[in-house]
């Protein structure tokens, strides 16, 4: 044992340890992880460390407590977000949605139309739309297997926009970049900034986490050909719930 490891706190090696076999499948999704006495006897430490390192594999989205049962391996799979395929015109020009791209899984979304809005000063900016212009704005909260896992609110300039698809609940085939794209003005370049923060009390309210579980922020501006700024994208994320997943070539 190296002078490094043996500093770590004890219930972070017993966490280690129970996640490595998480990971090769010692323990599958479903099964019950050993209880606090049994790891305590194990690692000759307090019931109290042993409950704390099974409470860190919870804070990590790796196991969940079920009152009086003890806890499990977490069963529910992490989506994995293809965060370059997703936005390709030949994905979403086919009439697929771009978050077809991300998982297999069933994912159902509740709507709803903010209509026209008065876009955060920044957006307004990147949209280029000074005092007298409006944005509109559309919110979406996705769900997979009855749970919520993103927040997303689109702005779009309201001049552009207005009297199309875009401004339904359900804007079709492809969603709003193949409605853009019928309007001329087709996203061909994109860009998004990511942070991890502590969730505001709408998101935790939103996706239904406690106030010490991360969020992942992603704020996308879709392009058209001209470079101006069509959409910018606020998502917040249940960081538990994803792995961002990039491919390109070099």
């Amino acid at each position: 044992m190296t002078g490094e490891t043996s500093k770590q706190p004890k219930y972070r090696r017993i966490a280690d340890d129970l996640r490595a076999k998480i990971d090769s499948g010692v323990f599958r999704p479903g099964d019950r992880l050993p209880g606090e006495n049994p790891l305590a006897a194990e690692y000759g430490v307090a019931s109290m460390t042993a409950r704390q390192a099974l409470n860190a594999l919870k804070k990590e989205g790796l196991a969940e407590s079920r009152k009086g049962a003890g806890f499990y391996v977490r069963s529910f799979r992490p989506i994995r977000r293809r965060s370059i395929a997703r936005l390709s015109r030949e994905h979403w020009g086919s009439g697929a949605s771009i978050f077809s791209a991300d998982d297999s899984r069933d994912l159902t979304s509740e709507a709803t139309i903010l209509g026209q809005i008065t876009a955060p000063p920044a957006i307004a900016s990147v949209l280029g739309l000074d005092g007298e212009d409006s944005a509109f704005g559309r919110s979406r909260r996705f769900i997979v297997e009855n749970r919520p896992i993103l927040l997303s609110t689109s702005y779009l300039p309201y001049d552009l926009v207005v009297g199309t698809r875009i401004t339904e609940a359900d804007s079709g085939p492809g969603g709003i970049y193949a409605r853009l794209a019928e309007l001329g003005r087709a996203p061909v370049h994109f860009r998004e900034e990511i942070r991890v923060r502590a969730p505001s009390a709408e998101d935790a309210e939103g996706l239904n986490l406690s106030a010490d579980t991360p969020v992942i922020n992603i704020v996308r501006t879709a392009y058209d050909e001209s470079g101006q700024a069509v959409e910018v994208n606020q998502m917040t994320l249940d960081s538990l719930a994803y792995i961002l997943e990039y491919e390109f070539d070099g």
